[in-house]
């Protein structure tokens, strides 16, 4: 085990707000191991720039990881020329051309369904019933799981998402997460005879025509509805809290002064959706005066970086002023984000201008809730608008 110094947490305190334990981290042991997590966790922004790109001691490759144990191999778990390899092969789903010429038409042709039902009705959750099935319906057409409900497509990522965060070993979260990975296992199935005759642009498609194994394929797919769902829904919802929160800011929106892509850039730094990568030490070494050792467990903690005193201004606040350069909203390594390119056209060319566009007079209508350290982001966010009369 690592020599850092010991850090303790309460759980369910640091789940529902870790901002505080991290910012004292921060200031008083950078590199801290948590016991409560099982985990070395380095907080401070450029520590975490720097020692992510150092794969021979960081090591994205765990076995014994959950996901890897629930989900199968995926690239995120592999490093250098295996990482470099299949990272390559799904380039054509997720490149800046494909994502321009391909999918934006159809995120924004989801997305208008999706508000042609909400328009009517006056009220809503935003997580509920806008930021899912708009994140939900762009994951089946990136994914090629087509099949797939918007509600299943959830489910199935949160199911995940829950299991690889499940270091107290709960076997329920555990049997929910296999219940999850079988469902994506099916319709994967149903869908390979549809796209091996019709290829298109899918992730499934992409991958077949690659050659990439059976395994890499089912276990790519499932990572990318594991961050692909999960990070475009919370950041939807957040953002549109966040702008409705800051009425200066919306004016600016609004007018055109700032972007809605800067909008949503500077929520991912102020509340990030992914908050953690973990990493297995592969050799013995020293970082800032701590010495971890092998098989270590390491927590690349990016919520806590992007709120790095050090190198951000105000980092505690939602700023469209803020300079955002540093930040690692979606990594700073080779493991990189590489859905990226399209989450920033659904969020902030689809999601966002559409939803204050189609609702006029949207406005927060109760408290909002937040939760999570791994994964961040609004449970519930409560709205009103003028309702639009309905057709006939």
């Amino acid at each position: 085990m690592s020599d850092a110094p010991v850090y303790e947490i309460d759980p369910g305190a640091f789940w529902a707000d870790p901002y505080p334990d991290l910012k004292r981290m921060r200031a008083e042991a950078p590199i801290a191991y948590v016991p409560q997590l099982g985990a070395t966790l380095i907080t401070r922004r450029d520590d975490i720039f720097e020692q992510e790109k150092r794969v021979e001691v960081f090591s994205s490759d765990q076995p014994q990881g959950l996901m890897t144990v629930l989900m199968g191999q995926n690239m995120m778990r592999k490093d250098g020329a295996a990482h470099m390899a299949e990272r390559k092969a799904i380039f054509p789903t997720v490149s800046p051309k494909t994502v321009k010429q391909v999918w934006t038409a159809q995120f924004r042709a989801a997305t208008e369904r999706v508000l042609e039902d909400l328009a009517p009705r006056g009220a809503c959750d935003l997580v509920r019933d806008y930021a899912l099935p708009v994140s939900a319906e762009a994951l089946k057409v990136i994914t090629g799981l087509t099949n797939m409900t918007a509600a299943e497509m959830d489910r199935v990522s949160q199911g995940m998402i829950d299991g690889c965060a499940n270091y107290a070993g709960d076997p329920a979260v555990e049997a929910r997460c296999h219940d999850c990975t079988a469902s994506i296992d099916a319709h994967i199935d149903a869908m390979i005879p549809v796209l091996d005759a019709s290829p298109d642009h899918s992730l499934l498609s992409v991958q077949r025509r690659a050659g990439l194994s059976d395994a890499q394929t089912r276990a790519n797919i499932k990572l990318a509805i594991s961050g692909g769902q999960n990070e475009p829904r919370d950041a939807i919802a957040g953002t549109a809290w966040a702008v409705l929160s800051h009425p200066e800011a919306l004016a600016r929106l609004r007018s055109g002064a700032v972007p809605w892509l800067r909008a949503f850039e500077e929520y991912a730094r102020w509340i990030s959706p992914i908050g953690m990568s973990p990493r297995r030490v592969a050799q013995r070494a020293t970082v800032q005066g701590v010495t971890l050792e092998p098989e270590d467990r390491v927590f690349l903690m990016f919520g806590s970086g992007n709120r790095d005193e050090s190198v951000f201004t105000n980092p505690d606040r939602f700023d469209l002023d803020q300079d955002i350069a540093a930040a690692i909203s979606f990594g700073a390594g080779p493991h990189f984000c590489a859905g990226a390119w399209a989450s920033k056209a659904l969020i902030g060319e689809v999601a966002l201008p559409l939803l204050f566009k189609r609702l006029p007079g949207l406005a927060l209508d109760g408290e909002a809730r937040f939760g999570g350290w791994a994964f961040r982001g609004p449970i519930t966010v409560p709205v009103r608008w003028e309702p639009a009369p309905r057709e006939g």
